[in-house]
């Protein structure tokens, strides 16, 4: 039987998610490709994998989708690894440089720009990691990842995508699901549901086995990051598919 090629992300908000993965009865059915989740995104729209863990904003990018199964990386209110970093507030920016590994947070942002916060600064297209040297002055940058639990402790202003989204729907965000490009055979689905549950039952053993300095890890994927993909996440998912990405109505299909 050929294999699946699920796309994963190899960030550590990702881990109770592709801790089932990695071990049986699912690691024998497929081969795990891992890359950052813009990059993944365009290997599902390529055909070199066949589901991957991709921003919700690449969704409209695919002439067709399906949601794979329940769980997905969300959360309810603060995120805490997806914020726009600064030296100065909100107001006093004058350039932003954009997170070249996402989508959903990229447009996530430049909605809350235009749409809440009222600011229109120059936008930058990060292309490496260096641009995070240049978050200085009244230049911001937006940063996801591992790498925004880092900058936490060096920039002096904070603003958490999560929970700005939060105060203005009252919605939870999903910011990347489980996305194939044709239909998975549905006893596959169930026993990847499995596979995917299988380390939110063990948050406290994938915290030990991965020590870091940077964050509280158990706070993080108990308190911050919120994996089932429940009714109210994808009212969220498909508000921000309206109001961001497609401007219309719609419904997000699923398995």
């Amino acid at each position: 039987m050929e294999k699946i090629r699920v796309g994963i992300v190899n960030y550590r908000n990702t881990k109770p998610l592709i801790y089932g993965l990695e071990r049986e009865p699912m690691k024998s059915k497929i081969d795990l490709v891992g890359a950052y989740p813009a990059r993944l995104a365009q290997m599902l729209i390529d055909g070199q994998i066949d589901v991957g863990l991709i921003p919700v904003g690449a969704i409209p990018l695919l002439k067709e989708y399906y949601i794979v199964g329940n769980y997905c990386i969300g959360a309810e209110a603060e995120i805490a690894s997806v914020c726009l970093f600064s030296e100065v507030p909100l107001d006093r920016i004058e350039r932003v440089y954009l997170d070249y590994q996402s989508r959903s947070s990229v447009a996530l942002l430049k909605w809350l720009m235009k749409e809440s916060w009222g600011i229109h600064p120059e936008i930058l297209e990060a292309e490496d990691e260096s641009y995070r040297d240049k978050i200085s002055g009244t230049t911001a940058g937006l940063v996801i990842g591992d790498r925004a639990l880092e900058q936490r402790k060096v920039s002096t202003y904070i603003y958490d995508l999560g929970s700005e989204w939060k105060g203005i729907t009252g919605l939870p965000f999903v910011f990347a699901a489980w996305v194939s490009t044709k239909p998975l055979d549905e006893k596959f689905i169930e026993e990847f549901d499995k596979a995917n549950a299988m380390g939110l039952e063990l948050i406290d053993e994938i915290v030990a086995s991965n020590p870091y300095d940077f964050y509280d890890m158990k706070k993080y994927y108990t308190l911050h990051l919120s994996y089932e993909l429940t009714d109210a996440k994808k009212k969220g998912m498909q508000r921000f598919l309206d109001a961001i990405i497609t401007g219309g109505e719609g419904t997000i299909p699923s398995e």
